[in-house]
């Protein structure tokens, strides 16, 4: 892995395009037009970079039907910033509109295909759920009274 140096009626799909370069510009519609989509955070400097390159090609290959994508960290700082990038190469798949995996290090081709096979098994609709509960318990907890704030017995009771 690479340290960054910086301090990130729709479900089309595209047609005979290995991978897209995703941009500040284009990031937005790109992942909420695509039910599935594999986002490569890299830079050109980064020697891991340069060795996962070839793998995620020959991924893109072999499932046409996802949509591969690649975030330059250095010409897209705000994407890489955003998405908290600290290390490259860093894999994030987003499905529906939400990332169910982010993980940073060259993966080898075996490692990538368990982590395609695992992402294409996901029952959504338990994942939003399960999203949905962890929001909700974040809300109620950082809405909880802290100690000493009321809600207790009184003083002196």
């Amino acid at each position: 892995m690479c340290e960054a140096a910086s301090s990130g009626a729709k479900r089309k799909r595209y047609q005979v395009m290995a991978t897209v370069e995703l941009t500040k510009e284009n990031f937005d519609r790109t992942v909420s037009e695509n039910d599935f989509i594999l986002i490569d955070f890299w830079a050109s400097w980064c020697g891991p970079c340069r060795q996962f390159a070839p793998v995620y090609e020959k991924a893109s290959e072999r499932h046409d039907d996802l949509v591969f994508a690649k975030v330059d960290t250095e010409a897209q700082q705000e994407l890489a910033a955003a998405f908290e990038i600290s290390s490259i190469p860093t894999l994030m798949i987003v499905r529906d509109n939400v990332a169910v995996f982010a993980q940073p290090g060259a993966l080898p081709e075996t490692a990538l295909e368990d982590v395609i096979g695992q992402a294409r098994a996901l029952d959504m609709e338990e994942v939003r759920k399960s999203v949905a509960e962890a929001e909700a318990a974040a809300k109620a907890q950082s809405q909880a009274p802290t100690e000493g704030e009321g809600g207790g017995t009184p003083a002196g009771a």
